[in-house]
């Protein structure tokens, strides 16, 4: 017989979690507004989310059980594919609390109900952990205040913190028409237009403390067989061990290049991921054979914890997980 899930529960404030040590305590803030997002308009080609509709006729016949086509039980606008997000986070959430004994809440910069929530100290008071996902398309004007970066500042400046800084791809930035056809038919998703643009709030708090990372185009995995290419490991730079017993991250069709811009500022490439070279871009045009997956700035410059830099697709099993993956949560989420 199956187990039944818990019941989930909605509008209710975040309750503090109590410091325990060596049990980290980690956060998730994604940085779209959900009505912002929703309420794109659908008949706009560039720069917002797939409705669901979309991705039914696109994946058809995957999503056509009741449970994600039955208009009464599940979204079928742009609001479906958010909450298919949230389905895909499930099980990093559910791991980090088998490993760490807490809870991890998801918090939204605005959520479904339009309650704002900047990034402050409600977020970070009660997180030693801090996953920013940079889901916000660039259109919707999410731009970090003063004071959230002073606020995740502050937060950095705490002993054994640690950052994990995701902004998504950036597909379809030139004027180009043909650069941007170029861009998609590497990738060959059909369900993202020809310009994608993610990650305005993510690279305005980033520049406002000083990390010199830029999340650039979207570009597609090599594969090994069936399972994505191995990472290409600087296990020499790995101090932490945030890659130890991690062959691979998870395959997505159109991941970014995370380029340091600034190479006197600390920032260590650790993970670089083998790109599909059968499929011409102007990266690879450019004589890149790999992109930047992970990216490591240790403790200094005035913060005591660390920063990583990953993408959010990383942690969400919509796209795939294996034992490579997991190691790689329980290696963040175990960090000392």
């Amino acid at each position: 017989m199956e187990k039944k899930r818990a019941p989930r529960t909605y509008n209710q404030d975040h309750k503090a979690r109590k410091y325990i040590k060596g049990k980290r305590r980690i956060s998730v803030y994604v940085t779209w507004s959900y009505p912002g997002e929703s309420n794109r308009d659908p008949t706009e080609l560039d720069n917002r989310f797939s409705t669901m509709t979309e991705v039914r006729r696109a994946l058809w016949p995957n999503y056509e059980a009741p449970q994600w086509a039955d208009p009464l039980r599940f979204q079928q606008g742009i609001a479906g594919s958010l909450e298919l997000f949230f389905w895909a986070w499930v099980k990093f959430q559910q791991l980090v609390e088998e490993v760490t004994g807490h809870v991890v809440p998801m918090f939204q910069r605005v959520d479904q109900a339009g309650f704002p929530l900047p990034l402050d100290e409600r977020v970070l008071a009660d997180t030693d952990t801090l996953f920013i996902f940079g889901l916000d398309h660039v259109i919707t004007e999410q731009i970090a205040s003063t004071e959230e970066i002073e606020a995740v500042r502050a937060f950095l400046k705490r002993e054994g913190t640690c950052l994990v800084i995701g902004p998504h791809h950036d597909v379809g930035h030139a004027e180009d028409l043909v650069e941007r056809d170029l861009e998609y038919r590497h990738h060959g998703d059909p369900l993202i237009p020809r310009q994608q643009r993610f990650g305005a709030y993510t690279r305005s708090l980033m520049e406002g403390l000083g990390l010199p990372i830029e999340n650039r185009w979207g570009l597609r995995p090599a594969m090994d067989g069936k399972r994505i290419a191995p990472l290409t490991v600087m296990g020499d730079l790995d101090k932490r061990g945030w890659l130890t017993g991690v062959r691979n991250f998870n395959f997505h069709m159109h991941l970014p290049h995370y380029a340091v811009t600034d190479d006197t500022r600390g920032a260590h490439v650790l993970g670089r991921q083998p790109i599909d070279l059968s499929r011409p871009h102007p990266f690879t045009n450019a004589g890149n054979s790999e992109f930047n997956a992970l990216v490591w700035l240790p403790p200094g410059e005035g913060r005591a914890g660390d920063v990583l830099v990953v993408d959010s697709t990383v942690f969400s099993t919509l796209f795939g997980s294996d034992e490579s993956l997991e190691r790689f949560w329980k290696n963040i989420a175990l960090a000392q």
